[in-house]
């Protein structure tokens, strides 16, 4: 019984620290910030995207070229 109440608190508290963590944050970031890191992060992914696609590319390149196939047949 003991123990029940001891993790019931437990977890209340944590539950309550949570919270407080996260409106804290949510209030310090704003509806602006909160677009900004939006923002950063799709740039992020379409920067990851193109170096990956960039990639690929140069990798096609090279094994065209290992393998003495010159046309592309994309163009």
């Amino acid at each position: 019984m003991i123990k029940r109440v001891f993790w019931l608190t437990a977890g209340v508290a944590i539950g309550v620290v949570a919270v407080r963590k996260v409106s804290a944050m949510k209030s310090a970031v704003g509806p602006e910030g909160l677009n900004r890191a939006v923002a950063q992060l799709t740039d992020g992914v379409a920067g990851f995207a193109d170096a990956l696609r960039q990639g690929m590319n140069e990798r096609e390149a090279d094994l065209r070229s290992a393998l003495g196939i010159d046309a592309d047949p994309r163009s």
